[in-house]
């Protein structure tokens, strides 16, 4: 697999730890989409509300839902992904808050996208169905200095390289795994994709 594909593969939620990190139930990251927004009691709101609350049903049993809900130009389109070692209840619980908050912070925006620890919510007006989303995402890091950086970056390349060979053969396209650093230290990786994506992508 090229890194350019291995790259495009990981990017949606590639996590590499050194320390263990704990994040509370507030957002990690969001952003409002530019691709228009809408007024109070249009349709695109209506449909928005209802394709919020068909997601927080169908995501949580397998940890992945996708739909759309009316008729263009007020069609809306979701996706909902809970991280693959997540419980159905903790799944629900991280969607309903996603599907909720988002609506908090984007309130007229007819797209947008936020980020949990336990799962993501995404809607918009166009179609994103089986696409790499490059456009949204964010990144996160360790304060702490390694202390052998070339060492430390060619491990967590080769681990998230194996990583996405991994994840593109599991059904829920997620893979979890570990190496030697120095000393005692281990390095920590999460790979894992939205499963509208085809294997190949």
């Amino acid at each position: 697999m090229s890194s350019s594909r291995v790259a495009s593969f990981v990017y949606l939620l590639a996590l590499t730890f050194i320390v263990q990190t704990a994040f509370g139930a507030d957002p990690l990251f969001h952003f409002c989409s530019n691709s228009g927004n809408f007024s109070a009691y249009d349709p695109y709101e209506a449909n928005l509300k209802e394709l919020t609350g068909y997601l927080s049903i169908q995501a949580p049993p397998k940890g992945f839902g996708l739909g759309s809900i009316g008729q263009k130009p007020n069609q809306a389109y979701g996706l909902a992904l809970c991280r693959g070692d997540v419980s159905t209840p903790d799944c629900k619980t991280c969607v309903v808050e996603a599907g909720s908050e988002i609506r908090k912070r984007c309130p007229y925006n007819k797209g947008a996208i936020i980020w949990y620890d336990n799962c993501l919510f995404k809607y918009s007006n166009m179609e994103f169905f089986g696409q790499i989303d490059n456009r949204n995402r964010f990144y996160m890091w360790n304060l702490n200095n390694v202390s052998e950086p070339q060492s430390f970056n060619a491990k967590t390349k080769e681990l998230l390289s194996e990583l996405a060979n991994q994840a593109y053969s599991n059904p829920k396209m997620y893979a979890v795994g570990e190496t030697e650093l120095y000393g005692s230290n281990k390095l920590y990786g999460l790979t894992q994709c939205t499963r509208d994506l085809s294997s190949t992508e």
